[in-house]
């Protein structure tokens, strides 16, 4: 007993030595760590957009930063523990790659500050008090904006004009999902179409809602982004075409997998610009005082092949506003 005493004293009376100069030295020498959060099963374009982001601002990952990634290979139920694991290896801010992702993330801390690279009404689920003034321990990028559902069916109505029915695939577990199905109904009215609803909850519904889209007359579909969507994407290019359905989507992954077009804001350039709060919080910046950033450009995505396997012909006009078009 006297000798861990012993110890101990010695000890204390080093630390004590310390000058404070070398003291605050120890400190601005630690490595920032910064965990990201995503139902990916592995790096992706986000992912990598965000490394950029971080490298453009002078944070290099294992060089002055660490990274800690948790995936959750499409499955929601691990993001909880994933969560967890990241509150518990103390990392100093949390990006998050999906509303999915933010939920278990708030669940895990309330402290810990987190980073949403990509979410659509942070408001209305809970996330944040308001855009201006987030007032908890959450800020980050938000792609709200309700014209983007009326502008998906005009664009599809401008490549399909005697689309009449459209059919509306959504996730109703998705913390966005209702807001956007009820603007795109709203928007769908004021245009005179028709919209019909087909939920999935899980990979294994994708093909028999699409089916079952094609038996009600549907011409047209329009994808929600949400976990089960995104990690069928590939499945939902090749049934979209089996069942001669023009689809259009809100991120351009879609598209790369296969799909016909997209119109929304870059999930990649949100990831990219979710370095900037990462950076800002590691200097100080309170996420309650770092108002949710909207984005103010959105891109046109078309697959030029996919319109060909449907025996579509792309209208110029698309073409010559098409951010990016896919051969």
């Amino acid at each position: 007993m006297w000798r861990m005493v012993t110890v101990l004293s010695v000890v204390l009376c080093a630390c004590l030595s310390v000058p404070p100069v070398a003291a605050e030295t120890q400190l601005e020498n630690k490595v920032p760590r910064i965990g990201y959060l995503s139902l990916a099963p592995g790096p992706s374009p986000r992912s990598e957009a965000l490394r950029e982001g971080l490298r453009d601002l002078g944070y290099v990952e294992n060089q002055n930063i660490a990274m800690e990634y948790r995936w959750a290979d499409g499955n929601v139920d691990r993001l909880g523990a994933a969560a967890a694991e990241l509150v518990r290896s103390h990392v100093d801010v949390i990006v998050t790659g999906g509303p999915a992702a933010t939920r278990a993330a708030k669940k895990a801390s309330n402290t810990v500050p987190i980073v949403m690279a990509v979410d659509y009404d942070p408001v209305a689920v809970g996330f944040v008090g308001s855009l201006a003034r987030p007032g908890g321990n959450i800020t980050g990028l938000s792609v709200i904006n309700p014209q983007l559902s009326g502008k998906r069916l005009e664009l599809l109505r401008e490549f399909v004009p005697r689309v009449a029915r459209v059919a509306v695939l959504w996730n109703p577990s998705e913390p966005n999902a209702k807001t956007y199905l009820r603007e795109t109904q709203a928007a769908a009215s004021a245009m005179g179409l028709q919209v019909l609803s087909f939920e999935v909850n899980a990979s294994g519904d994708v093909e028999a809602a699409l089916q079952a889209a094609r038996k009600a007359d549907s011409n047209a579909l329009i994808v929600l982004t949400d976990f089960v969507t995104l990690y069928n994407r590939t499945a939902l290019a090749e049934l979209a075409a089996k069942y001669r359905l023009p689809t259009i989507y809100s991120e351009r992954l879609f598209v790369e997998a296969g799909g016909l077009m997209s119109y929304g804001a870059s999930d990649r350039e949100a990831h990219r610009r979710a370095a900037v709060y990462v950076v800002k919080i590691l200097r100080g910046a309170k996420p309650a005082d770092l108002p949710v950033e909207q984005p103010t450009k959105f891109e046109l995505v078309i697959n030029i092949k996919a319109a060909k396997v449907l025996g579509l012909t792309t209208p110029q006009s698309l073409l010559l506003r098409a951010d990016d078009v896919i051969q």
